[in-house]
């Protein structure tokens, strides 16, 4: 699957999907049918209100939680019809996440912190170590690999948990409010960095992002308004209104 994309066919798929939360008079439905295709290669935004359901959205694509109905496909898997376990090997082999928080072992180098993909995937120990290192030097941190994350800057630490994403050189890039713990100047080097990342190597991004100076380096973006698809507008016809 990963080797032999068909462009012809969107990477990601969701029909009609539905997500409910609770039962009976406090249930309460996050998602009401959606609709939307995501080519391989491309960089979407995710916006809308706190509630509007963009959230339960990327945690369904990441295979975190799963679609109450409606049908999920990526590529040529239908998703809502794994196991966990097998959803969990899709999202190890296939995705890569970032989060506001950046969520890094406090303790543990940089390099450490990056390698900790290939650990679960029982990769030897020099494979581990040089892929850490050439994922670092991706994101501008050669010479930093030994450093705990206290002994770097926010702008630093949310760079080593995209090496960590990338390490395993995943199909997708989630992340969810990527700038979201960070000052403007750091914001837009993260933004920056996603951007190359996107170009350079191909990896499609999906990022949420309340922020719409940070949506506009996306080439598209999907506005959820109450749990529906709002608007979906593509770079080329955002240009009229920068």
């Amino acid at each position: 699957m990963k080797d032999t994309p068909d462009r012809a066919v969107p990477l990601i798929s969701l029909r009609a999907v539905t997500k409910t939360y609770g039962k009976g008079s406090a249930a309460f439905q996050a998602l009401k049918g959606v609709d939307l295709d995501i080519p391989q290669g491309q960089f979407i935004a995710i916006m809308g209100p706190s509630g509007s359901g963009k959230s339960t959205a990327l945690n369904i694509l990441g295979c975190l939680d799963g679609p109450t109905t409606g049908s999920y496909q990526f590529r040529d898997i239908q998703v809502e019809e794994l196991t966990r376990n097998q959803r969990a090997l899709l999202r190890r082999h296939y995705l890569g996440f970032v989060f506001q928080g950046f969520n890094l072992l406090s303790r543990t180098s940089a390099q450490e912190n990056v390698e900790l993909p290939l650990l679960y995937r029982g990769a030897e120990t020099k494979v581990r170590h040089a892929a850490a290192r050439e994922a670092l030097a991706q994101v501008g941190l050669t010479g930093w690999e030994h450093h705990t994350p206290g002994e770097l800057s926010g702008g630093q630490q949310q760079r080593v948990a995209i090496a960590r994403a990338i390490v395993t050189r995943p199909l997708v890039l989630l992340a969810d409010e990527p700038t979201g713990n960070l000052d403007s100047q750091r914001g837009h080097e993260i933004m920056d960095l996603l951007v190359a990342l996107n170009r350079d190597q191909g990896i499609t991004i999906i990022m949420v992002t309340h922020e719409p100076e940070m949506a506009a380096y996306a080439g598209r973006v999907v506005k959820f308004v109450d749990g529906l698809v709002d608007s979906d507008v593509h770079a080329i016809e955002q240009k009229g209104d920068r």
